[in-house]
């Protein structure tokens, strides 16, 4: 499962869940500007508060690290 910690201003956001969609995989997304419980849960996740911020079946991504997201995927270009 894919866990994307967002806000609607966040344009490395828009380009991660592009890129995801491009690649067939489907996300849930989280609005951690209107949901504070998911703020804390991404704070406590990843000791960030930047976003995106990327749960991948427990493996954490900070930011949109094309490379790291590929990897954990399996996504080979």
């Amino acid at each position: 499962m894919i866990k994307i910690y967002s806000t609607p201003s966040c344009v490395y956001c828009r380009g991660l869940k592009e890129y995801l969609k491009s690649k067939g995989f489907d996300y849930n997304e989280v609005d951690v500007s209107v949901d504070q419980k998911e703020l804390e849960e991404m704070v406590e996740i990843s000791g960030q508060m930047g976003v995106p911020v990327i749960d991948i079946d427990g493996n954490v991504v900070i930011g949109f690290d094309k490379e790291r997201v590929d990897e954990i995927l399996e996504i080979k270009e």
